[in-house]
């Protein structure tokens, strides 16, 4: 059962969308039979297929609480999500969902909330199962980086677990605002992994991060190998434009080989065909991150062509160092 004091919070869960009509309508659904309460808020970027009408047509029916339309250039993975956090403060929790994930079952609010029970957990990161079309390798990327065993993580553990310690995605994520607003908010200066961020902030605070190995969503997806490097190169700017994260926490410890290692023993000696392409796009994967280190001797204009976030490079944050 969920702890009585949980039952007093009051809890808003933040959907930012674009043109994702059908994956939020997937989403919307989910959320009906909850057997927590909560208020649903949304903010969209201009949608132009029907997703912003589908929001309205859901508030009409008192399923949305509030929507928010702000224009297409002004999305900011931080600073869109920490906006509704500013214009909407009277929540103690706020859970994060993408549109195109949805939630497992009617308890998954509910078990990613049980973790904040314990007043020092800050963040709580839910686990995310491969959609029902996902292909082998995105598959076990969710296996390999979701397990079912839930965990909390503190300071402690940053010497064994190293930037693992910091692990969260706001694809469903829940944040306590006291917490979240004693280390800053989201920023809205960083390319993208505004969630890690901020995890990795409040536990050299002093706050935990919890991982809900019950709190289930389905969330995953089938990238093209150019998709792989564009991700991973924007994850590279990020490192190198947070250097502080990589000198409190370490690297991953190997965890790259490890990655390796357990996906050619997922795809077994039955695909074993694919695993020239496993190993390809690792091997991309580590290029664009390298890449995205060095983003200082590349030019604005190549970095919004080969990033995947290429609205970052039209911003007040393209130049910063």
């Amino acid at each position: 059962m969920i702890n009585e004091n949980l039952t007093k919070l009051r809890i808003a869960c933040i959907v930012p969308t674009f043109n994702g009509r059908d994956d939020l309508e997937r989403l919307l659904d989910s959320m009906e039979s909850q057997t927590t309460q909560f208020d649903l808020l949304i903010v969209d970027s201009s949608s132009s297929d029907g997703t912003g009408e589908l929001a309205q047509r859901r508030q009409l029916c008192g399923e949305v609480k509030e929507l928010v339309v702000i224009a297409g250039a002004e999305f900011n993975h931080g600073g869109t999500r920490q906006k509704m956090v500013n214009d909407f403060p009277d929540y103690d929790v706020y859970v994060f969902l993408t549109q195109d994930a949805y939630l497992e079952d009617k308890d998954a609010i509910r078990n990613i909330l049980t973790p904040l029970a314990d007043s020092s957990v800050g963040a709580v990161c839910g686990r995310q199962l491969p959609h029902y079309d996902a292909n082998p390798l995105a598959q076990h990327a969710r296996f390999f980086n979701y397990p079912p065993v839930s965990r909390v993580k503190s300071k402690d553990d940053i010497p064994v677990l190293g930037i693992k310690a910091a692990f969260i995605s706001n694809s469903f994520a829940a944040y306590r605002r006291e917490a979240l607003q004693e280390v800053g908010g989201f920023p809205d200066h960083v390319i993208f992994a505004e969630d890690m961020y901020v995890a990795a902030k409040m536990l050299l605070a002093g706050f935990k991060v919890a991982y809900a190995g019950d709190a289930c969503c389905r969330h995953s997806h089938n990238y093209t190998v150019s998709e792989e490097f564009r991700r991973y190169f924007d994850m590279g700017v990020f490192h190198s434009r947070e250097p502080w994260i990589r000198q409190e926490f370490g690297g991953a410890g190997g965890e790259g080989l490890k990655y390796v290692k357990s996906e050619l023993e997922f795809l077994g000696l039955r695909r074993c065909y694919l695993w020239p392409g496993a190993l390809l796009r690792n091997a991309v994967k580590l290029i664009a991150y390298k890449l995205g280190q060095r983003e200082r001797k590349l030019s604005v204009r190549l970095k919004s062509k080969i990033g995947m976030y290429r609205g970052y490079w039209l911003g007040p944050f393209a130049g910063t160092k």
